[in-house]
């Protein structure tokens, strides 16, 4: 992304065009976000991964080649493919982890991969510098189109069980109501196909339906687009402020920071493994208001002008509060039956899409008239609302049920044989419906 908003501008000669060039991309994530649940119940997830890296590469060969009078049209494509694929490609891989590794081990699968792309994200931050600036944006272009083909063979070795598919991979999904079909085994595809056939016209809401019947993880939901508008505000506000710090390099301090905050989010990451692999629980919905609330608060501190020293202990913390909130909000997720989580993430990545595209444009226009501190203060303080409203929604039926007469904590020894497996509707650590990765948030187990 560093290599192309600066191809953009040399191209183009206008900043405008870099504004316009993001916008395409949010907007082609966004619509890929409203189709990723109906693609995923008709493909197998694998399939899906595979051909969003193979286009991503193509596209990327279609830019090397293109002469100087169709670049400007190139990279509307680019713009167009990269932001479709890749929210295409992060929806499948969310929703299928359960499949790869198992219900019980999505917690630790998910650390492992923010892991890895934090440091991606520092090795490629740091790296696009260096390449554009010794040989050029071809060559940064050629490596971009080489880890697309990377990807696509990784994933052509992913152990995805029944291909991933996310409407059939699972008895959950008969139909299109999330496993609500009765019936045994035996008469299950008969009636699936039915429910297929009478249900086809209400394709669509089947994500706001799993939301719906879920209580709080629509709220949830809607956190996480309000998360993403906050995030626009200190993306946008770091080169402004940096300036202001440091007008001589003022890439100094935004590469500083943001290679703090991947050092917090891989340690967080390294922490949270720790302690699901000791306890066999999810950090659970709790985990991700809590996060919220730390990370904002911790984005809205970066900027307001403390020493050195503390701003990079404040970028460890919001590092490491967004590694929570990433792996506690994706585990919760993917405890959705598999055919609802894959219309869930899609509709998750649309939120994300829309409150990270909104939030740029309003961002850029209070910028303008308002300091850094202010912009971003306003912006996660609304995260820091919605946050808090969301604990107290999680919190109340928890102590609800915590207190409620014959209710009593339910450990391994007393669990149902067969029950209490993580990420199937129940507790890990013994099946009781207000604790571990549910805290309140709890997702609806199909029979």
């Amino acid at each position: 992304m560093v290599a192309l908003n600066l191809f953009v501008y040399a191209t183009t000669g206008r900043a405008l065009a870099m504004g316009l060039f993001m916008a395409v991309r949010l907007a082609s994530g966004f619509v890929a976000g409203l189709t990723a649940g109906g693609l995923l119940a008709r493909f197998p997830a694998k399939s899906i991964m595979l051909w969003a890296n193979v286009a991503q590469a193509a596209v990327m060969l279609l830019l090397i080649m293109a002469p100087d009078g169709l670049r400007t049209t190139a990279l509307v494509a680019v713009s167009v493919v990269i932001g479709a694929c890749g929210t295409l490609f992060m929806v499948s891989l969310r929703s299928s982890i359960p499949e790869m590794v198992g219900a019980d081990r999505r917690a630790w699968a998910n650390s492992l991969s923010i892991t890895g792309r934090s440091l991606a994200m520092v090795a490629g931050f740091a790296s696009a510098g260096v390449v554009v600036s010794l040989v050029g944006y071809t060559a940064a272009f050629v490596v971009d189109m080489a880890t697309f083909v990377a990807c696509a063979v990784t994933v052509a070795l992913l152990p995805i069980a029944g291909g991933g598919r996310g409407g059939d991979a699972s008895p959950d999904s008969e139909g299109d109501s999330g496993g609500r079909t009765e019936g045994g085994p035996a008469d299950r595809p008969a009636k699936g196909a039915a429910a297929r056939e009478r249900t086809g016209r209400r394709r669509r809401p089947v994500a706001f339906l799993a939301l719906a019947a879920a209580p709080g993880l629509g709220l949830m939901v809607a956190l996480r687009g309000v998360d993403a508008f906050g995030s626009s505000s200190h993306n946008a506000a770091l080169p402004v402020y940096s300036s202001d710090v440091d007008t001589a390099n003022p890439a100094v301090f935004v590469s500083a920071f943001w290679c703090l905050w991947a050092l917090g989010n891989v340690a967080a990451q390294q922490v949270i493994q720790r302690y699901t692999k000791r306890t066999g629980r999810a950090v659970g919905a709790l985990g991700f208001g809590y996060g919220t609330v730390v990370m904002s608060s911790a984005f809205i501190l970066a900027f307001a002008g403390f020493p050195a020293a503390a701003t990079a202990v404040v970028a460890l913390v919001a590092g490491a509060a967004d590694g929570l909130t990433e792996v506690s909000y994706t585990s919760h997720l993917q405890t959705l039956p598999t055919g609802p989580r894959g219309h869930a993430f899609g509709l998750s990545a649309t939120f994300e899409n829309l409150g990270f595209g909104v939030g740029m444009i309003l961002v850029a226009a209070a910028l303008d008239g308002h300091s850094p501190l202010t912009v971003v203060a306003w912006s996660h303080g609304a995260a820091i609302v919605v946050a808090l409203a969301f604990l107290l929604r999680v919190a109340r039926p928890r102590v609800a049920g915590l207190r409620a007469p014959g209710i009593r904590a339910v450990g391994p020894r007393h669990a149902e044989p067969g029950r209490g497996r993580a990420g199937e509707g129940e507790d890990a650590r013994g099946g009781e419906p207000y604790r571990g990765d549910r805290d309140g948030a709890e997702t609806p187990r199909s029979q």
